[in-house]
């Protein structure tokens, strides 16, 4: 007999059927009441055991983390605290679990242990809930591009070019590592030996290969995984992540804003209606975690209520220069409060000004537009004035950036000057080159790290709790 997801076994449609539920247990309470998950859902469904029907031998395997079969009448709940339970006649197990070993036992873990076991902790209820509520934002992600005549593409993971000109790159080799590598005259590597005959790294981003797309195709998106060889250990930095990034012929920079605004309201939007359950788990551990903060550091909001905000609220669009001055005069840079003092125009923003500006000062998710070329890329569209670009990112409560795009410069003209200046050779991307001598066009994208958006979207505060297995510096195992 084929089993039933534990999640339709508690709508009810099955009721005085008989039905077969598989799962891992949860806890066995009296030699009596197992409580079942199967990952479908965050709640477990009761199966119950008549006392004395089952073999001592069978009872003593039923331990928490085995996996089991149960066979039954799914009948209503006498008792508190589910409406529906499976009283049991037949019980199967289909994998022990030493209960002195496993470590997830029905108790508070702290999240470092979690860290420590990855590949045991999606059986707890709070990283069930993270990810499928992750499963869920990267459904409607591609629900919102596909619905609205994107494109998605699939941009190359091994490359020979730096979109961001970070030099952060992981290194892709097949030449030997014990000296023994063919050089050049000078001592140096010879990559034309290596196996695809240059210099090849993982991708930092897969926007320059979108561009290229979006000015045939006309609206294009990527998702995939990227890397920063950057040797950052915060809780919001990761070695391997992924990335949402759009980019559309003819769209200007306000364009972009109004997009990547649709796009992030709808799926936080989608979600909330699909994950309820798993999302009111994550706000109670919010809230329990809260009470041991000092009054001043708690949210205002709860999890919920600041999901509802930013779906319900425009985000507000201020200027980098406008933002600069509301900085330099603010109490935390005149009282010096601030790790990075705002002294001029032209600071590069840290994370704690981002912050400011959104959660002290106005209190509602910003973007920020025009910022100065020298700390923007090359490929932002340098404005009129030539000292500022059609930049812009999306700073939003708890995180800071969340989305970072431009209209991009599509005059071949400045880009090479552009390129010159900051010695980036025009041979290494002779092909993005090309994409501005024919059929050059107004376009512009943007870049979401997806974790950050998991990250706001379940309160969590540690980025490597948002990705099923976090690669950070020092550190790739499972």
């Amino acid at each position: 007999m084929k089993h039933t997801k534990i999640k339709d076994l508690l709508a009810g449609s099955n009721l005085l059927q008989e039905v077969v539920a598989k799962g891992w247990v949860r806890t066995f309470r009296n030699n009596q009441f197992i409580a079942l998950n199967d990952g479908s859902t965050i709640h477990n469904i009761q199966c119950v055991l008549e006392l004395d029907a089952f073999p001592e031998e069978t009872i003593k395997r039923i331990t928490t983390g085995a996996a089991i079969s149960v066979k039954g009448t799914l009948v209503e709940s006498q008792g508190k605290g589910q409406k529906y339970e499976i009283q049991a006649n037949t019980l199967e197990i289909l994998g022990d679990s030493d209960a002195e070993k496993y470590p997830i036992q029905p108790k508070k873990h702290s999240l470092e242990f979690l860290r420590e076991n990855a590949h045991l902790r999606i059986r707890t209820n709070m990283f069930g809930a993270i990810m499928r509520v992750r499963s869920t934002l990267s459904y409607a992600v591609h629900k919102y591009f596909q619905d609205n005549g994107f494109f998605y593409v699939n941009t190359p993971i091994i490359t020979g070019s730096d979109a961001e000109g970070a030099g952060e790159m992981f290194q892709v080799t097949s030449l030997p590592l014990d000296g023994s590598a063919p050089k050049n005259e000078d001592g140096s590597i010879n990559y034309k030996e290596d196996f695809f005959g240059k210099h090849t790294n993982l991708t930092v981003s897969g926007q320059l290969e979108g561009e290229a797309y979006a000015m045939a195709l006309g609206s294009i998106y990527t998702f995939g995984p990227t890397f920063r060889a950057e040797n950052s250990n915060t809780s919001r930095h990761l070695a391997e992540f992924w990335m949402i990034e759009p980019e559309v012929a003819f769209n200007n920079l306000d364009d972009n804003m109004d997009l990547a605004e649709d796009f992030i309201k709808f799926v936080i939007k989608y979600t909330v209606e699909k994950c309820e359950d798993d999302l009111l788990q994550l706000e109670a551990r919010l809230i329990d975690e809260e009470k041991s903060k000092p009054q001043a550091d708690r949210s205002e909001m709860t999890l919920m209520e600041k999901l509802k905000f930013v779906m319900e609220n425009n985000f507000k669009r201020v200027s980098y220069t406008e933002a600069i001055d509301i900085l330099k005069g603010s109490k935390p840079n005149k009282n010096k409060k601030f790790q990075y003092l705002i002294e001029e125009w032209g600071a590069d923003l840290q994370s704690e000004h981002e912050r400011f500006l959104v959660e002290k000062h106005f209190k509602c998710p910003v973007i920020l537009f025009d910022y100065p070329a020298d700390i923007k890329s090359f490929y932002m569209r340098l404005n009129d004035d030539g000292k500022t670009v059609r930049a812009m990112d999306i700073l939003f409560p708890g995180i800071g950036e969340i989305v970072g795009g431009s209209q991009r410069e599509e005059r071949y003209d400045v880009l090479v000057e552009k390129m010159q200046a900051l010695n980036i050779p025009e041979e290494e991307l002779w092909w993005y080159l090309d994409t501005r001598k024919f059929g050059s066009a107004v376009h512009s994208g943007f870049g979401l790290g997806f974790e950050r958006l998991v990250l706001f979207v379940t309160g969590m505060t540690n980025i490597r709790d948002v990705i099923p297995f976090p690669r950070t510096p020092q550190n790739a195992e499972f």
